[in-house]
């Protein structure tokens, strides 16, 4: 559970993959009144789902900040729309793709928000063969030695679990958080590193609950079954958020707790 409201800790909610329209009406309903119960300095949440269910846009960018986002991060399905990729590059928006995407890619891999660095990474087993998630993360907080903000967060969209947890214990005690996504299934991992830093496999997901990871079940069962391509359609009905609270010492920028919340959204 949360602590008491301590004026030293820095809390920070990482909300779990935006699935499409739904995720993003969960969001205006439901963070404004997060950010009040839990006095929130960071509200982050993974983007790369938030348009039809695949990408972003700079409409969908611009209404999820509207709902009070701070910093949308993202992975592998970033580059689905033409059209962010200019916001990716002006960086006027606090949008992020990967870090470790080959250096000329459009857009950045890390920004610094106030209090915190956010830094998104995206992993390479069963993904694609990117630049290392491992030797990315150390040449950064490596390169800026003195300069690193006390305050590290890392959203780590990765589909293996073991590299994700690899990941939490190579950054243990230079990160603040290692928060994992993209598999839109909440794990119960939720713990705190050696170091100080906090640690989930997966945050989950914000969309459809009856669902299968956000879209319609009979499409998904048909695909598995038939072996042929169908369209998956984004789920309906009600609609929940998953998110991760960590609570950090702006001081020493270390985790003092992570806890998971859960919230419908009708």
């Amino acid at each position: 559970m949360p602590s008491s409201q301590r004026d030293d800790l820095v809390r920070i909610l990482m909300i779990g993959d935006v699935m499409g329209r739904p995720g993003r009406k969960a969001l205006k309903t439901l963070v404004p009144e997060l950010r009040k119960e839990y006095g929130l300095d960071l509200v982050i949440a993974n983007a790369e789902n938030a348009a039809g269910g695949i990408g972003l846009t700079p409409e969908t960018a611009l209404e999820m900040m509207d709902a009070g986002v701070d910093v949308l991060t993202s992975g592998n399905h970033i580059w689905q729309y033409k059209e962010i990729v200019p916001v990716l590059e002006d960086g006027n928006l606090p949008v992020l793709r990967p870090l470790n995407y080959p250096p000329d890619a459009p857009g950045r891999g890390y920004l610094f928000n106030g209090k915190c660095m956010v830094i998104n990474l995206v992993g390479r087993t069963f993904m694609g063969p990117l630049d290392c998630p491992f030797r990315t993360a150390d040449a950064l907080l490596t390169g800026l030695g003195d300069k690193t903000p006390k305050v590290v967060i890392v959203d780590f969209h990765a589909e293996a679990t073991s590299e994700k947890a690899a990941l939490g214990w190579f950054l243990a005690g230079r990160a603040s958080a290692v928060l994992g996504t993209h598999t839109h299934v909440g794990t119960i991992d939720l713990r705190i590193l050696p170091g100080g830093t906090a640690y989930v496999t997966d945050v989950g997901m914000t969309g459809p609950v009856d669902s299968i990871i956000g879209v319609e079940v009979e499409p998904v069962l048909q695909r598995f079954v038939t072996r042929l391509p169908h369209q998956l359609p984004i789920g309906k009905g009600k609609v929940a958020l998953d998110a991760i609270l960590v609570e950090v010492d702006e001081t020493t920028g270390k985790a003092r707790n992570i806890s998971r919340l859960r919230q419908e959204a009708g």
